[in-house]
């Protein structure tokens, strides 16, 4: 049974390295770029329980061409939320109907997409929780913790073993839209790290970004709680009382929340490595995400929709890094000293 990672990305290419390692038949479908980084670097993971694999660059199951789609019977979708509707169509022209898709993108709207365009396939929500970091020499490096999030579904029986063998345990869920919620509203600090040029570590560790995360996500909370959805807890403490706990001054942020800084010093935001590369972020998938909701409502986001502003204005070029107090008050945030 083969497995194809559609989309090697950073996401991508640990994910399926690591059910390659475990002896998984896998097939990477993407870019010219990544096929030729491999090919002359090879390919390094690693994580923070200190396992690392490497793979010879040379025979590496790559392939540039969605033709090889055919060949599937589980694709894991793991291209950019704006490349949603462009990979289902390449799945509709060439997978076989039997085939399970997986989506294992940032944001809420992403399987919607997909199902949207594929009728006549089965299409799963799932949730990556950790960060992976591409770092020198081609390595990947999962800098966090969390386990996969899949919505429960007969047909993932055969895999189970195999992704736990690939210490990538699934965990399945019932209603997964308040997992994709609930997973969004800790997304919302990909753009604030992008902005403030820190790895996450450090960046969280200050209390003026952490200031500025609550007023992100307590506006995106009073949105929910008006659109009747109830986000699913993500995170150990539940996201109600995530705001509180993200204001608490740094010494007892870090005592009280040392599980949530548990974060390899070197990690960074997908957002942020974007910007590096020049390519467009998914600001437009998470904190728009929560703008496009409040319009729904006739309400407005006023601290989400600056920040994605921001980004946007960052992937023209303006890329200086903000300080957390003056993300802080472009937020609408007052009483910095408090």
């Amino acid at each position: 049974m083969k497995i194809a990672i559609f989309g090697a990305g950073s996401i991508g290419i640990y994910i399926g390295a690591s059910l390659l390692a475990a002896g998984a038949d896998v097939l990477f479908i993407g870019r010219s770029r990544m096929r030729q980084q491999i090919v002359s670097q090879g390919l390094l993971l690693s994580d923070l329980e200190g396992r690392r694999q490497c793979f010879e660059g040379k025979n590496f199951p790559y392939q540039e061409s969605t033709a090889a789609l055919a060949e599937a019977d589980l694709i894991l979708v793991t291209v950019k939320s704006a490349d949603s509707a462009t990979a289902a169509i390449a799945i509709a022209e060439h997978a076989k109907p039997s085939a399970l898709i997986v989506s294992l993108q940032n944001g809420v709207g992403n399987v919607d997409t997909l199902r949207s365009l594929l009728s006549g396939w089965q299409v799963l929500a799932a949730m990556v929780p950790f960060n992976v970091v591409q770092m020198e020499g081609n390595r990947f490096h999962r800098a966090s913790g969390g386990e996969l999030m899949i919505e429960k579904n007969a047909r993932l029986e055969p895999w189970l073993a195999l992704f736990r063998q690939a210490h990538l345990p699934l965990q399945l869920c019932d209603d997964f839209a308040a997992v994709q919620w609930g997973k969004l509203l800790l997304n919302l600090n990909n753009a604030l790290n992008a902005l403030s040029g820190l790895a996450l570590k450090s960046q969280l560790s200050q209390r003026a970004y952490r200031r500025c995360l609550a007023l992100l996500i307590e506006e995106a909370l009073g949105l929910l709680h008006a659109a009747g959805i109830r986000p699913a807890r993500i995170a150990r403490v539940g996201p109600r009382l995530l705001p509180a706990l993200l204001r608490l001054p740094d010494a007892i942020f870090k005592r009280v929340a040392a599980t949530m800084l548990k974060i390899d010093p070197e990690a960074r935001s997908s957002m942020w490595q974007d910007l590096q590369a020049g390519r467009l972020t998914e600001v437009d998938y998470l904190n728009g995400a929560i703008v496009r909701l409040a319009e729904s409502l006739a309400r407005d986001a006023p601290a989400n929709r600056r920040i994605t502003a921001l980004i946007h204005a960052a992937e023209q070029g303006s890329s200086q890094p903000w300080s957390g107090d003056a993300l802080y008050r472009e937020c609408g945030g007052k009483d910095l000293l408090k």
